[in-house]
């Protein structure tokens, strides 16, 4: 799954509304401008803290506090702008499906998604108020008393303003919808296919009538309404509803009918919406991304693969190992397998067809090892689990070194394997050495040396203790900036857009995490993850089994959902039952990653293929070809997965 493109001008009423929703879209724009320069502002405050503590020996005050108040502060500031930017994930396949062959049901669909979306932030923004006003009458204040403190009302004004204006841009997407309703309502009409195509999204919608009466007249238990709600969760998942609204909306429903009254589910939401994204921790997820795009920006990737070109140039398959050991090199610093596909697809496949190896193993080798991104530290998958799992980030990653390199070596031996017994997958290769000339140890060591740096920086600066993760993003994403500005890979044009897309990446990652904490709490409210973990254990399943078939399920959600997605589902049951068998969270974090990104080279969705597919735009390579291409690497991931179930020491070397 990827996030929805972006389906039009999601005020698309701007021929209704004119002029004021031009305006509406301009004041999005500079909300999301200000949210912006905002996360490149803590980025220099967090900087300054360190200089200033580890130099002078004295921290600046408040810095904690002031970033907790912003992280929270520059999601509400572009919450609208990444809706109205389509890049609320979302499930596609049923969606685009219906959007192409069915228009009147694809465009109801969509209308009913986007008034739950109203209704989620209408909740949202009373709730706001209420606290924007009591901070106001009661003069509220916040940070530490008797060194820094401010006021807290312009806090949740800011909540109140960028509520509304994500309320309002679903306002704008609903009435766009009803628009195009009625028009595939006339179309229907003037070629005579309504009465014979209408009655699909009919039926569809008396089921969905059916299940709002039983939900709020049956008589169930709360452990029934917990198994409910997640069967409610895969249906509105897969038809394609944003998932951070299915999941506030059905943790919302929940609670309602537990407790028998909306009050406390009306207090949840902005309670979770303001208390628990005021986090501090939630930093490392603007300050990572940065650094991964920066130095994605900074061309770092196509001289890392060059090196690694040079290196293994008289080996066989070496190319292949190459884009391996590249990916590796340049995951410890991006944390994203889309991005490390995106930029090695540029650099390493058309090299590999250069020398004659076939499309589909230079395709498939760069989808497969593109998901290193995603376990080699820091990675994103894993500053999300240690969020859900209320583990420390910093421990994750170092648990993850030990599992990165062996899946990278698995990689190159499965390479290497190839090109020895079966050099027919791998192609007629005809090595040319002219890097032997253009390259030399010298060069190679002034390549390598910025980001391996940055690598030094950022993990060796969390394992000695310099850095907590978010300092250590913070320093990162500095070293990242100050490495593309001496590679003068960075003008301003190119920054903007690295912020702009930082923004919206930690926007939809951060609104997921915060749909997810409300989910959990309706679920532990349910009581079901505890009775799941006593039935489990009352079985002869035992832990083995259970883990066993935990990775079962997660390769089963990763061919139609999306690695957060999944992890936002399946942790809040999963967690509790490995509580009650006394198993490692930091071990199991590692599995979970690692059986969650196979998902990513697996059909139908396997994103890592669709963005390979996408960047490379040939039409001699199919998608077929790419997921083909990737299997094995699937597979020794799978190997890689069950390795560490039986030797779980390896996951805990470092820890």
């Amino acid at each position: 799954m990827s996030p929805p493109g972006n389906t039009g001008d999601a005020a698309g009423g701007a021929s209704w509304f004119g002029r004021p929703v031009s305006l509406f879209n301009a004041f999005t724009n500079l909300m999301n401008s200000i949210g912006t320069l905002w996360v490149f502002g803590m980025m220099f405050l967090i900087c300054a803290d360190i200089f200033a503590r580890n130099v002078f020996n004295h921290p600046l005050n408040g810095v904690p506090e002031i970033i907790a108040f912003s992280i929270a502060g520059t999601i509400y500031l572009q919450l609208a702008n990444t809706l109205h930017a389509g890049r609320f994930t979302r499930a596609e396949l049923l969606i685009d499906w219906l959007e192409v062959k069915r228009p009147l049901a694809g465009t109801l669909f969509n209308a009913i998604f986007n008034f739950f979306g109203i209704l989620v932030f209408v909740v949202m923004v009373r709730g706001f108020w209420f606290e924007f006003a009591d901070a106001w009458a009661e003069n509220e204040i916040a940070g530490v008393p008797g060194t820094i403190t401010f006021i807290v009302w312009p806090f949740y004004l800011l909540l109140v303003v960028g509520a509304g204006a994500t309320g309002l841009e679903f306002v704008l997407r609903f009435l766009r919808d009803c628009s195009g309703t009625v028009r595939a309502v006339k179309a229907a009409d003037e070629d005579g296919t309504r009465r014979k195509r209408g009655y699909g999204w009919l039926i569809a919608l008396a089921g969905f009538a059916t299940v709002i009466y039983l939900l709020t007249s049956a008589e169930l238990t709360n452990a029934q309404i917990g198994i409910l709600s997640i069967l409610c969760m895969l249906i509105l998942i897969y038809a394609g509803m944003p998932i951070g609204i299915a999941l506030i909306v059905l943790g919302f429903c929940g609670i309602w009918m537990m407790k028998g009254n909306t009050i406390i589910a009306e207090r949840m939401l902005p309670q979770a919406g303001a208390e628990y994204m005021k986090n501090y921790f939630f930093g490392v997820v603007p300050l990572f991304v940065l650094m991964g795009l920066l130095v994605s920006a900074s061309d770092v990737g196509r001289e890392t693969f060059q090196v690694a070109r040079w290196a293994l140039r008289r080996v066989r398959g070496g190319l292949g190992i190459a884009t391996v050991a590249a990916n590796a090199v340049f995951a410890a610093i991006t944390g994203s397998s889309i991005a490390s596909a995106a930029v090695f697809t540029r650099v390493a496949t058309p090299e590999m067809m250069a020398q004659g190896y076939t499309a589909r193993f230079s395709v498939g080798v760069v989808a497969g090892s593109s998901v290193l991104g995603m376990l080699i530290p820091p990675s994103l998958l894993l500053i999300v689990y240690g969020f859900l799992a209320e583990q420390s980030v910093g421990i994750l990653f170092i648990a993850a070194v030990v599992p990165g390199l062996i899946l990278s070596a698995a990689f190159a031996l499965l390479i290497l394997a190839m090109a020895t017994w079966r050099p027919q997958w791998i192609g007629n290769v005809t090595v040319k050495d002219e890097d032997a000339d253009t390259e030399s140890i010298l060069s190679a060591f002034l390549k390598l040396f910025p980001i391996l740096s940055l690598v030094g920086l950022v993990i060796g600066g969390i394992y000695g203790g310099i850095f907590t993760p978010t300092e250590a993003g913070a320093a990162g994403s500095m070293g990242a900036l100050i490495i593309g500005l001496l590679k003068r890979k960075l003008d301003w044009k190119t920054l903007w857009g690295v912020l702009v897309e930082t923004g919206h990446i930690t926007v939809s990652i951060l609104f997921l995490i915060l749909a997810a904490n409300i989910y959990a709490r309706m679920l532990a409210l349910s009581g079901l993850p505890q009775q799941m973990g006593d039935f489990i254990g009352g079985t002869s399943l035992g832990f083995t089994g259970f883990i066993i078939l935990y990775v079962i399920v997660l390769i089963l959600l990763g061919m139609i959902l999306d690695s957060i997605s999944i992890m936002l589902i399946i942790l809040p049951l999963a967690l509790p039952v490995l509580a009650q068998f006394g198993g490692d969270p930091i071990w199991f974090g590692i599995v979970t990653v690692i059986a969650v990104e196979i998902g990513l080279l697996t059909p139908p969705l396997g994103i890592t293929c669709y963005v390979v597919k996408a960047t490379l735009n040939d039409d001699r390579i199919t998608l077929n070809q790419i997921f083909l291409g990737a299997m094995p690497f699937a597979f020794i991931m799978l190997l890689v997965t069950i390795l560490l179930i039986a030797v779980p020491e390896l996951s805990l070397i470092f820890v």
